[in-house]
């Protein structure tokens, strides 16, 4: 029985594998180590869309994070609109969600939040439905230590690069990284939602990494160096990462 189940899992790992090569090309061997850790934890399939491959990462889909609750047995999703933080006429929303993971489960509680300035122009007028999913979805991961971003709560230039450059904008003056590459913004905003950080004290800590009052006024050189020092500590220890962080609260509470 074991060795039925076991050569069931390699199949369905070589087929992964061999549908991931044909969409996206040759994996790195980072890549081909979490597709095969995620495949055998979670049982994530390639062709029903459970996963993408995004400039090398692995990401989670809203799809596959339902498939997977439904696989365990999910007890039951809720979602509420937090109204106190959601702003109609900006189409702005925050929702929170709990997952629980059997009937007397206390609940795995997390929120998201969309609006016009973070999700695509594909979705615009859709931003209630947006924060709902990205809600759910870190819910969802949350209550299965699920430790990759899901697509659906990546955040989005406000301009696509097609309009900045019909306008002229030169990407070097917005800490750009070159034609189809995010920015550096957007790669921090990005480390902030997947690790669920405090944006306020992440940047406290950005102006005192690169020795500057606001992280505005640092190189893109030492901005660079701050967000791969911030991604090492949070894939290596986020319960640190945020203790550190929490000290930045703190001094700026005894600051005169």
């Amino acid at each position: 029985m074991k060795r039925k189940l076991a050569s069931k899992r390699s199949a369905f790992f070589r087929s992964n594998v061999k549908l991931a090569r044909s969409l996206w090309g040759t994996l790195s061997i980072t890549a081909f180590t979490r597709l095969k850790d995620l495949t055998r934890r979670y049982g994530f399939s390639v062709a029903a869309g459970d996963m993408q491959l995004l400039n090398g990462a692995w990401y989670v889909t809203h799809a596959g994070l339902l498939s997977l609750s439904f696989r365990r047995k999910c007890a039951g999703i809720k979602t509420t609109s937090v109204d106190q933080l959601s702003d109609v006429a900006a189409k702005r929303w925050v929702f929170k969600a709990t997952v629980y993971k059997a009937q007397s489960s206390r609940g795995f509680v997390s929120h998201g939040d969309a609006d016009p300035s973070n999700t695509s122009v594909l979705v615009r007028g859709a931003e209630m439905r947006v924060a709902e999913t990205r809600a759910v979805n870190r819910a969802l991961r949350k209550a299965y230590g699920i430790g990759i971003c899901s697509v659906e709560e990546l955040g989005y230039p406000s301009s696509p690069p097609e309009r900045a450059q019909a306008k002229g904008m030169d990407s070097s003056h917005s800490n750009g990284n070159g034609p189809g590459q995010p920015r550096l913004r957007d790669q921090l905003c990005l480390l902030i939602r997947k690790y669920e950080l405090d944006p306020t004290l992440v940047k406290r800590y950005a102006a005192d990494f690169c020795g500057t009052e606001t992280l505005r006024d640092a190189s893109r050189d030492l901005v660079e160096a701050f967000i791969s020092t911030l991604a090492d500590e949070a894939a290596k220890d986020r319960a640190a990462l945020i203790c550190k962080l929490n000290s930045y609260h703190q001094l700026a509470e005894v600051k005169p």
